[in-house]
C-alpha cells in the first residue's frame, strides 16, 4: 500500500529529465500516440477527437496508432520502450490501471514507466443485454440467468473495465453467465448482434445508438445519478447493485524520462482543446465529459485508481489469459 500512496509524486518526478530538448523547439515532427484499442472502439474515438483539437494548437500532426490485444499490455508495452523525447504517446484508459493487476510482467511498470500528461474524459459504462432477453430489469435479468445457467454469454474486450465489471456482475448476483472474451470490445458488440453474445457492458459511444434504436435493451449505468441521455435507465445503486458504480477514464501519458517542459506543452495543447465548444460539443454526444486537468491533478488521480481497482480486479476472479 505503501507503494500506492507514493504513485502520484512518483509520476510527477518521472517527467523530470536534464535533457537537451525544451518545449520552445517541440514538436518538431509529428507525434504518434499509441491507442492499444481496436479501430473504431469508444477509447479510439474519443483520441481520434481530442487529438485532432489538440493537433491544431501544437502546429503538428498527432498521428493514430493502434495497437490491440493482450489487455491493451502489447500497446502500452510499445510506448513505454518508446524514446522519452515526446514524440510517442499513450491513450491510457481504465485498463491501463487494470492490466496492472491482471498481468504479473507485462513489460512495463505502471507508476515508473510513465509520466502523465493530461486527463481527456470520464464516462459511464451501461449494461446491455440482447433483446430476445426477456428482462427489463436487473432483477428479472438476474431472476432470467438463474433458471438459465450457463445458457447466456457475456462478451467483452479482454483485460479491459467492461470484463472487469461483467466478472463482478456475475460474482455479485451468484449467475452462472458464459464469458467470451474478444480481441476488443466491438467485436463483442457484432456478435451481440448477430445473437451470440446476450450480456455486455460499454460505453455511450457505441452503444446508445444501438439502445435507440431497439437493437440493444439497457438494463442500468453505473454513475451515480442517472445518464442524461438515458434518463429511464436506473443506476447500479437503484438496481440493488451499488458495488458496480464504476466508471471509465482515458488520459495521455508520455514515456518516463519524458522533459518536463515538453510534458507542460503537451498538457497545456490537450486543456485547451478540451474547452474548445465543438470538442465539447462532440465528446458530450458521445456520453464523455472532459477533463482538462493540469498534470498534477491527473497525477492525483492515477494514484487514487490504482489504489481503487486492485481489489476490485482480485474480488471479480478475472485472470489474464
Amino acid at each position: 500500500m505503501a507503494r500506492w500512496r507514493s504513485v502520484a509524486a512518483s509520476l510527477i518526478l518521472v517527467g523530470l529529465s536534464t535533457g537537451a530538448a525544451s518545449a520552445q523547439s517541440f514538436p518538431a515532427k509529428p507525434i504518434k500516440i499509441v491507442v492499444p484499442y481496436t479501430p473504431g472502439s469508444p477509447v479510439d474515438v474519443l483520441a481520434r477527437l481530442a487529438t485532432q483539437h489538440a493537433s491544431t494548437r501544437l502546429g503538428q500532426t498527432i498521428v493514430i496508432d493502434n495497437r490491440p490485444g493482450a489487455g491493451t499490455t502489447i500497446g502500452t508495452k510499445v510506448a513505454a520502450s518508446a524514446d522519452p523525447d515526446g514524440y510517442t504517446l499513450l491513450i491510457g484508459a481504465t485498463s491501463f490501471v487494470i492490466s496492472s493487476v491482471l498481468y504479473s510482467n507485462p513489460g512495463y511498470d505502471v507508476a515508473k514507466s510513465f509520466a502523465p500528461v493530461a486527463m481527456l474524459a470520464r464516462s459511464p459504462q451501461t449494461l446491455v443485454i440482447a433483446p430476445e432477453v426477456p428482462a427489463n430489469t436487473v432483477a428479472a435479468f438476474v431472476a432470467h440467468a438463474k433458471a438459465n445457467p450457463n445458457k447466456l454469454n457475456f462478451g467483452f474486450g479482454l483485460g479491459t473495465l467492461p470484463q472487469i465489471l461483467g466478472e463482478s456482475f456475475k460474482a455479485v448476483t451468484k449467475t452462472d453467465i458464459v464469458s467470451i472474451p474478444y480481441k476488443g470490445g466491438a467485436q463483442a458488440i457484432t456478435d451481440m448482434l448477430g445473437g451470440r453474445i446476450q450480456m455486455n457492458f460499454g460505453t455511450p459511444p457505441t452503444l446508445l445508438p444501438l439502445i435507440q434504436q431497439g437493437k440493444i435493451r439497457a438494463l442500468a449505468v453505473t454513475t451515480d445519478a442517472r445518464y442524461r441521455d438515458m434518463p429511464d435507465v436506473p443506476t447500479m445503486a437503484e438496481s440493488g447493485l451499488p458495488e458496480l458504480a464504476l466508471t471509465f477514464s482515458a488520459g495521455v501519458l508520455a514515456p518516463a524520462g519524458t522533459p518536463e517542459p515538453i510534458l507542460d506543452t503537451l498538457n497545456a495543447a490537450f486543456r485547451e482543446a478540451l474547452k474548445s465548444p465543438e470538442l465539447t460539443a462532440s465528446m458530450a454526444k458521445l456520453g464523455f465529459e472532459p477533463e482538462p486537468w493540469t498534470r498534477e491533478q491527473y497525477a492525483t488521480f492515477l494514484a487514487e485508481e490504482m489504489r481503487k481497482w486492485p481489489p476490485i480486479v482480485k474480488a471479480s476472479g478475472v485472470k489474464a489469459e
